[in-house]
């Protein structure tokens, strides 16, 4: 088990890779938010239950952005569990808000991480890439030096990240060429979720 101390530290660690890589590609330190959920802060690999408090730390950021767009890892496939329990508590945190006026203007939009990707008849919107936008995603994945090269929840796939990362974009575009689409380097794509 990690001692609070360890934990802050890695906290600090995964914070200013984050951050490195936002200010790399552009996004102002004021709207990167870090949501410190208690369910992350176990100390073990094992996590804590989520509980209401990940939901309401999650509705205040919510409330205070009233986003018209939310971002979302949606990689089921992720090895860990991590990014399911992320969403499952937006999820949560959506279906309390989805009422509310300002939500009628946000959409909320999956992708997905290293693990998998959507299957193309899912997709509901395809963000094409440049060769350059590939390098320049692939530099801001290097600056989270901690996860870099080798990762404790790796999965059965032992490429790096970025090379996984890279590999699927790239794919992706290749499925919308195979279909008479316009010829890119790389696709981001997302799906959209409908509350």
């Amino acid at each position: 088990m990690d001692s609070l101390a360890l934990r802050k530290l890695k906290g600090t660690i995964r914070k200013r890779e984050s951050l490195a890589a936002t200010r790399y590609i552009g996004i102002p330190d004021d709207q990167v938010h870090f949501l410190n959920l208690p369910f992350y802060e176990s100390g073990k690999i094992k996590k804590n239950p989520t509980s209401q408090q990940d939901i309401d730390i999650t509705n205040r950021l919510i409330q205070s952005v009233k986003p018209h767009q939310i971002f979302a890892a949606g990689d089921l496939a992720d090895p860990h569990g991590t990014h399911r329990i992320c969403l499952n508590i937006l999820f949560d945190s959506i279906n309390q808000f989805k009422s509310e006026s300002f939500m009628n203007d946000c959409w909320v939009w999956l992708y997905r991480g290293a693990w998998q990707e959507f299957e193309v008849h899912e997709i509901e919107m395809a963000v094409p890439m440049s060769p350059d936008q590939v390098l320049r995603k692939r530099k801001a994945i290097f600056y989270h030096q901690s996860q870099k090269d080798s990762v404790m929840f790796q999965g059965s796939d032992d490429r790096e990240f970025w090379v996984r990362a890279e590999d699927r974009n790239r794919l992706s575009a290749k499925r919308y060429r195979d279909l008479g689409l316009s010829d890119y380097q790389a696709m981001e794509l997302f799906k959209r979720y409908h509350y």
